[in-house]
């Protein structure tokens, strides 16, 4: 089975080069492998001590990044390698501050394994939250080098507990320790035999608590605010921008309106700006403009979104619409504000919780939009009672990274 994987991974990689003609996110993908092993060569010498950190994306980036920070300041003379198997995480975080070398991963074929590992020469690997890629994991545990799942999730639907996941529960084997999110991640471990496990929580909670004491201002947003109620919507997608253009034209209560979509696609920002009947600014077109004669601003840039929530009334989070579902509402909940959200968050343990202690709020179509936006606009004692809500269900659930620290 392992050498039937490994010619369809290498196959995969082959079509992918094809498609990468034609698609320029996946143009990414395949030219920023190309440069990953001469990267690695000229950034981490032979007799340097490394450790070596994987995220899928930019979201589990941002869930290992206090993880790493603390690994770098318990290790300081080690360099950090970071590796990122998508162009979403890599692109927008290639330039950080906190890796010695920040890479794509090469796909999952035994040569690539082999190398990339060489290259590194870990003295420790984490993987975060998920990503179990068989060649890499069994290279490690060939080498001895102590390999861990930080923020860990489980489900019984994942491969691992089907009748015919024995080759992606081999790959589990390779784990030296898993710190996983909750009781029912390590209960399912524990089923499949898997006791080197430790319940640690969500180290996102513990990345965002640590949000609200950094310096999160931005001038042009607090003079497009001024001392206006604010609703930031992040993160969206066409379906929920449809349903909140309707309410932002229809709606005649005194509100400022700050859109950071998912995509900065320019035909999608124009078409949003087009049709919204209120004056609208563009962040690049902002330079030596009155931020006060607006009412909608739109961010089409990205890397910003955290530090523009500090400034929000009420978040709206999008990607509630599609699947897998909605994106990080930790992020709007850590400065103690009410979060709305569309109806897909069943794949997110905080949204769930959040959304059954009341600090968030789930709609399913633009009536109950109108009528919850409206309130939250209009009744200030409603958006602090919420608001409280979210930012003590985030101080309750940090101490992740202090967990994962002391077990190691």
């Amino acid at each position: 089975m392992h050498f039937i994987y490994s010619i369809i991974v290498a196959i995969a990689g082959l079509l992918l080069q094809i498609v990468a003609v034609f698609v320029p996110k996946i143009k990414l993908f395949v030219r920023g492998r190309n440069d990953v092993f001469p990267t690695l060569k000229a950034k981490i010498k032979p007799d340097d001590k490394t450790i070596w950190f994987h995220a899928a994306s930019l979201g589990e980036y941002e869930q290992g990044l206090p993880v790493i920070e603390k690994i770098k300041e318990k290790y300081p003379n080690h360099k950090i390698v970071v590796s990122f198997f998508s162009p979403s995480g890599y692109e927008v975080r290639k330039n950080n501050t906190v890796a010695d070398a920040t890479v794509y991963l090469p796909l999952d074929t035994i040569y690539n394994a082999k190398k990339f590992i060489k290259l590194v020469h870990p003295e420790m690997a984490f993987f975060i939250k998920y990503e179990y890629w068989p060649n890499y994991l069994s290279e490690l545990k060939k080498q001895n080098i102590p390999t861990y799942l930080i923020s860990g999730i489980f489900r019984e639907n994942q491969a691992f507990f089907k009748w015919y996941g024995g080759f992606y529960r081999k790959a589990l084997e390779t784990f030296t320790h898993f710190f996983v999110q909750n009781e029912n991640s390590l209960q399912l471990l524990q089923c499949l035999g898997i006791h080197n496990a430790t319940i640690s929580g969500d180290t996102r909670f513990d990345r965002v608590a640590s949000i609200v004491e950094k310096d999160n201002s931005l001038d042009y947003i607090a003079r497009f605010k001024d001392t206006k109620t604010t609703l930031v919507i992040g993160s969206s997608w066409p379906k929920d921008e449809e349903l909140l253009l309707n309410f932002i034209n229809a709606t005649t209560l005194d509100c400022q309106f700050i859109i950071a979509p998912h995509n900065i696609k320019p035909e999608q920002i124009q078409n949003f700006k087009t049709n919204c009947t209120k004056k609208t600014l563009l962040f690049s077109e902002k330079e030596n403009k009155d931020m006060a004669n607006y009412e909608v601003f739109i961010i089409d840039t990205i890397g910003i979104l955290t530090k523009i929530y500090s400034y929000a009334d009420i978040a709206y989070v999008g990607g509630g619409f599609g699947h897998p579902g909605v994106h990080n509402i930790l992020e709007p909940a850590t400065f103690g504000i009410p979060i709305v959200i569309g109806p897909n968050y069943s794949h997110f343990a905080e949204a769930i919780d959040l959304v059954r202690l009341g600090g968030c709020i789930s709609i399913t179509n633009s009536e109950q939009l109108e009528a919850v936006l409206s309130e939250l606009i209009s009744d200030s004692e409603v958006r602090k009672h919420k608001g409280t809500i979210s930012a003590t269900f985030v101080q309750n659930n940090t101490g992740a990274v202090a967990t994962i620290m002391k077990n190691l």
